[in-house]
C-alpha cells in the first residue's frame, strides 16, 4: 500500500464507511434504517466513531496474527495439498440483547429434550415409531441408525452430551433452526480463542459494555463428562479421542483436551482387557472411565463398524456395552441429526413434551414422499436441495445460482437415491457489516450473510454457551457459510440484565 493510501485510510473516519452501507437483501442485524443502528448496536457504534479506517484495518491484521500465533487453523477435505488455513475473523461483532438470548435458549433446550428422549425412545420401545409419528422406514433408512443398539441405555439416559444447533433469522427477524448437530461438533475453540483476541484488541468495549462471559464452556465439558463415569470410580479418567492431525478440527481437540487438562489420545494409546478401555502411559495402563469422541461412529469400532479402520479402538463397542466406558456423544445420534428426521422434530416435541416448538424449523420437502419429490423436481432452479448426511455445505445444490448441467445432475440423483435428499425454500439469512477490500486501494463496511450455532451442553442441566459461533459468508451474495466454503467468523456477544 503506498504512503499516500495509508494516510487515506488513517485519515477516513469509520462514521464515512457506515454512511456508504447499504440496508437491504434481509434481515439487518446491526442497523434499523441507514446510519440508525439498533438499540443493543449503539454503544459500539458510538465506539467505533473514534477510530479510522486505517486503524481498524490493523486491529483486523493484529486479530490475524494472533489467529496465525495461535494455531487456530482447519484443514479442508478434498484440498490434495491438505493444506492448513486460518479460519477468517471479522472484527466487527454479532450482539444479542438479552431478551432474544433469552428466546433462543428456551427454544434450544426444548429441541435437546425433544432429541434426546427420541433418541431413547428409537433405541428402546419406539413408541413414536409405532404410533406412526414418524414413518418407521424414514428411521430404519437412516445411515445413522444402529439397530444393534436397539435395547442399549446409555449411561445416565444421555445421548447427547454435546451439540451444534445452527440458527438463521428470516428477512422478519425470526429464529429458525436450520439444522441440528449431534455427533461430533465441531467450532467451539474459534468461539473461546476469539474472545481472547477481541479482549485484546478492543479492552475499552469489554471494560464498557456488558459482556457475558464465554469461558466456563471447558470446565462445564469436563464437569459432565465425569458425571458420566461408572458410579464406582471416585476418580474417573476422562480422555479426548482424536483420528490425528489430519482431521479438519484437530486444532480445536487439542485445543479442548489442554482446556479441560486431560489427555489427547489416538486410536493406537487405547486398548480394550476383559472389556474395559485403558490408556497406554509410560508407567503401565491406566483405565479409562469417559471418551469424549471426535471419531465417528463408523470408525469407532473395527470390531463392530468399518474392519479396516485405524482410527478407533478394537473392543470398544463391547467395553460400551458392559458399562465400564461411556462415551459423548453417544454412538447413534446420526438418526437424529439426519436432515429428513429433521423435519419431524416439531412432531417430536409435541410427541414427548406436549409443546409448540419455540424455534420453528425451515420449511423442508422430503424427497422420499412421492408428493415432496415431484415438486422438487419441478423446482430445482428455486430450492436448496440438500444430501441427508451431508455436512461443510457439501453434497448441496443452491437452486438460484446453479447451472442447468447441475440441476440436471441433482434431478438424476434424486430420482436415484429419494430417501438421500430434501429441499428447502431459499431463506435470505440476515446480515452484519464486515470490513472488506474496495478494490480500490481501501476498505468499506459490505453487509454478509451470517448465521449462529449455540453449543449445548447436556449433563446434570442443559447449559448454552453464551454466544455461540457466529459464521459469515465473506463472499458477497452468498448464503454458504462454511469455512470450507469460504467462509469466516465473528465474534459474538450476549448482552447481561435488562434491553
Amino acid at each position: 500500500m503506498s504512503p499516500s493510501s495509508n494516510r487515506q485510510l488513517h485519515s477516513t473516519k469509520i462514521h464515512d464507511l457506515f454512511k456508504r452501507y447499504q440496508i437491504g437483501q434481509g434481515f439487518d442485524e446491526m442497523f434499523e434504517a441507514s446510519d440508525r443502528p439498533r438499540p443493543h448496536y449503539r454503544q459500539l457504534y458510538d465506539q467505533l466513531q473514534s477510530l479510522s479506517v486505517g486503524e481498524l484495518a490493523q486491529y483486523q491484521e493484529q486479530a490475524a496474527k494472533a489467529f496465525l500465533d495461535q494455531g487456530i487453523t482447519f484443514t479442508v477435505y478434498g484440498d490434495v495439498q491438505q493444506t492448513e488455513r486460518i479460519f477468517p475473523f471479522d472484527l466487527l461483532p454479532r450482539i444479542i440483547p438479552n431478551s432474544e438470548w433469552r428466546h433462543i435458549e428456551q427454544g434450544v433446550r426444548q429441541r435437546i429434550q425433544a432429541l434426546n428422549a427420541f433418541l431413547l425412545d428409537v433405541y428402546g420401545e419406539q413408541r413414536i415409531l409405532r404410533e406412526g409419528i414418524i414413518p418407521r422406514e424414514l428411521v430404519e433408512g437412516a445411515s445413522g441408525f444402529h439397530r444393534e443398539f436397539v435395547g442399549f441405555r446409555p449411561p445416565r439416559d444421555l445421548y447427547i452430551h454435546i451439540a451444534g444447533i445452527d440458527l438463521v433469522r428470516d428477512t422478519n427477524g425470526t429464529y429458525l433452526v436450520l439444522e441440528d448437530n449431534l455427533r461430533t461438533p465441531s467450532g467451539v475453540s474459534y468461539v473461546l480463542e476469539s474472545r481472547v483476541i477481541m479482549k485484546r484488541v478492543f479492552p475499552s468495549l469489554f471494560a464498557q459494555m456488558r459482556i457475558r462471559p464465554v469461558d466456563h464452556y471447558p470446565n462445564q465439558l469436563l464437569e459432565n463428562l465425569r458425571y458420566l463415569a461408572p458410579e464406582i470410580r471416585e476418580n474417573p479418567t476422562v480422555v479426548l479421542l482424536t483420528p490425528g492431525v489430519n482431521n479438519s478440527a484437530y486444532f480445536e481437540h487439542s485445543f479442548l483436551a489442554l482446556q479441560m487438562g486431560i489427555e489427547l489420545v489416538e486410536g493406537q494409546d487405547l486398548i480394550v482387557e476383559s472389556d474395559r478401555v485403558y490408556m497406554k502411559t509410560t508407567q503401565g495402563l491406566q483405565q479409562v472411565d469417559v471418551i469424549y469422541r471426535r471419531v465417528d461412529d463408523a470408525f469407532l469400532d473395527p470390531e463392530v463398524f468399518h474392519q479396516d479402520s485405524l482410527l478407533g479402538v478394537p473392543g470398544l463397542v463391547r467395553a460400551y456395552h458392559a458399562g465400564n466406558v461411556a462415551l459423548a456423544n453417544a454412538i447413534g445420534n446420526g438418526v437424529a441429526d439426519d436432515k429428513a428426521i429433521y423435519a419431524y422434530v416439531p412432531q417430536m416435541i409435541a410427541f414427548y413434551l406436549n409443546e409448540s416448538p419455540v424455534l420453528p424449523n425451515v420449511q423442508t420437502y422430503l424427497c422420499s414422499s412421492e408428493h415432496d419429490r415431484k415438486y422438487v423436481l419441478d423446482h430445482l432452479s428455486s430450492l436448496v436441495v440438500k444430501a441427508v448426511n451431508e455436512s461443510g455445505g457439501y453434497g448441496m445444490l443452491m437452486g438460484p445460482a446453479s447451472s442447468k448441467a447441475e440441476q440436471e445432475d441433482f434431478h438424476a440423483r434424486i430420482v436415484n437415491n429419494p430417501r438421500n435428499y430434501i429441499a428447502q425454500p431459499i431463506v435470505s439469512l440476515s446480515r452484519l457489516p464486515c470490513l472488506v477490500d474496495d478494490h480500490a486501494g481501501g476498505f468499506e463496511f459490505a453487509g454478509r450473510h451470517i448465521d449462529l450455532r449455540p453449543f449445548v451442553l447436556s449433563g446434570k442441566d442443559i447449559t448454552l454457551s453464551l454466544g455461540g459461533l457466529t459464521r459469515v459468508a465473506l463472499r458477497e451474495g452468498s448464503l454458504v457459510v462454511n469455512s470450507s466454503q469460504g467462509g469466516g467468523s465473528k465474534g459474538t456477544w450476549v448482552l447481561y440484565g435488562e434491553d
